[in-house]
C-alpha cells in the first residue's frame, strides 16, 4: 500500500503551506548543481551553499538548476526564497505523493511529475519529479540521484542537438520529452512479461502462474497511477496560452503529448490481455477440477456397490447361506467385477469417460 498512498501523519492539523517532507529520504544530503549555458558558454558547477542558487535569479544565459534530494526542507525553504517559489508549491514539492499537475503563477509555470524505472527486485519505482520554469531559469527537484537526465547533462557538455541554442522552456521541455521516453523502456519490458505469461498458459501454465497475473496487474496499476494524469498536464501545456512556453516549444510539447497517448493506449491493452490470460488461467483451472472431480465420481460411483456387497457379507450374523457354500467367495468376486466392468461400459458407452 506504500506505493500507492504515503503516510501523512505529519501533515495532520497542519495549515495549508506547511513545509513537510513526506515520503521516503533517499539522500543522507541535499545535492544543487547548477547548469549555466547559451550557445558559446557552458558552466557546470556543484553548489557548496544553497545560498549560492540566488546569483543565477537574474541571468541572461539558461541556467539549470538540478536539486537531488528533498528531505531537507530548510534548502527547499531557502531556494523557494531566493526565486519566489509560493509556499504552496514547495508544500507540493515536498509532498512525493503528489498527483502530477501543471500550476501557473505570476513569476513561474509549476510542473510535477512522475519518473519511473525498475526497482532491484523487479518492480516499478515511482520517482516524483517537480519542475519550475521561469524565464531563464528551469529548477528540477528529484528525491534521488543519478537518473535518465544523465543524456540531458551529456547533450549540454558536448552541445550536442539544439538544447544550448534554446531557452528555458525548451529544457524544460526535454526533462519531460525524457521522462516520457524512459516510459516506453518499461513498457517494452512489461510487454515481454505479458507475452511470457500468454505463451505458458498455452504450454505448461506453473502452479505460481496466478500469482504471476496478479503481480503484473499491480505494475500495470502503478504505471497508470503516474502516467494516466500525465495526458492531462501535457495538454495543459500545449494548449493554455502560458507566457512561459513559446509557440515553437509547444510543437514539441505536443509530440510528447503523442508519446504520452501512445503510452496510455498500450497500458490499456496490456490490462486487457492480462484481463484475458486471467480469465483463460481461471477457466482452465476450473476444467481441470472439473476432470479430477469427474474422476472421482466414476471411481467413487463404481465402488458404491462393491462396497455394498462386501458390505453385506461382513455382517457378523451366524446364519448366512452362502457363507457356508463352497464357492461363495469366487462368485462374490465374479459379481462385484461384473458390476463393476459394467459400470465402466455404461459410462463409455455414454461418453463420460
Amino acid at each position: 500500500m506504500a506505493r500507492f498512498l504515503k503516510k501523512r501523519t505529519l501533515k495532520l492539523g497542519q495549515p495549508p503551506g506547511t513545509l513537510v517532507h513526506i515520503g521516503d529520504k533517499k539522500l543522507d544530503d541535499v545535492a544543487v548543481t547548477v547548469y549555466h549555458y547559451n550557445t558559446t558558454v557552458y558552466e557546470e558547477r556543484t553548489l557548496s551553499t544553497v545560498e549560492e542558487c540566488a546569483s543565477f535569479r537574474d541571468c541572461k544565459e539558461v541556467a539549470w538548476i538540478d536539486v537531488n534530494g528533498l528531505h531537507n526542507t530548510d534548502v527547499l525553504r531557502s531556494i523557494g526564497e531566493s526565486f519566489e517559489i509560493h509556499d504552496l508549491t514547495l508544500e507540493d514539492i515536498l509532498n512525493t505523493d503528489q498527483r502530477p499537475k501543471v500550476e501557473e503563477y505570476d513569476s513561474y509555470l509549476y510542473i510535477s511529475v512522475k519518473m519511473l524505472d525498475f526497482l532491484p527486485d523487479g518492480k516499478i519505482g515511482v520517482e516524483q519529479v517537480s519542475i519550475v520554469l521561469k524565464d531563464n531559469v528551469v529548477i528540477s527537484f528529484q528525491e534521488n540521484v543519478g537518473d535518465i537526465f544523465n543524456s540531458v547533462r551529456e547533450d549540454l557538455r558536448k552541445a550536442r542537438g539544439r538544447i544550448r541554442r534554446e531557452s528555458a522552456d525548451y529544457m524544460a521541455y526535454t526533462l519531460l520529452d525524457r521522462i516520457v521516453d524512459h516510459y516506453f523502456v518499461l513498457m517494452e519490458d512489461l510487454g515481454d512479461r505479458v507475452e511470457a505469461l500468454e505463451d505458458s498458459m498455452i504450454e505448461h501454465p506453473p502452479a505460481t502462474i496466478g500469482r504471476q497475473i496478479n503481480d503484473l496487474k499491480r505494475e500495470i496499476l502503478v504505471l497508470r497511477r503516474s502516467v494516466w494524469p500525465m495526458r492531462e498536464v501535457m495538454n495543459i501545456l500545449v494548449r493554455a496560452d502560458s507566457r512561459f512556453i513559446r509557440p515553437s516549444t509547444g510543437m514539441f510539447m505536443q509530440d510528447v503529448y503523442d508519446h504520452i497517448i501512445h503510452v496510455i493506449e498500450t497500458l490499456e491493452i496490456f490490462r486487457e490481455l492480462l484481463s484475458g490470460t486471467l480469465d483463460v488461467y481461471l477457466t482452465s483451472a476450473g476444467n481441470r477440477l472439473n476432470e479430477v472431480m469427474k474422476v472421482l465420481t466414476i471411481i467413487a460411483t463404481i465402488f458404491i456397490p462393491l462396497t455394498f456387497i462386501v458390505g453385506v457379507y461382513g455382517m457378523n450374523f451366524h446364519y448366512m447361506p452362502e457363507l457356508a457354500w463352497r464357492w461363495g467367495y469366487p462368485a462374490t468376486w465374479v459379481v462385484m467385477l461384473s458390476v463393476a466392468g459394467g459400470l465402466i461400459f455404461f459410462f463409455k458407452r455414454k461418453g463420460w469417460i
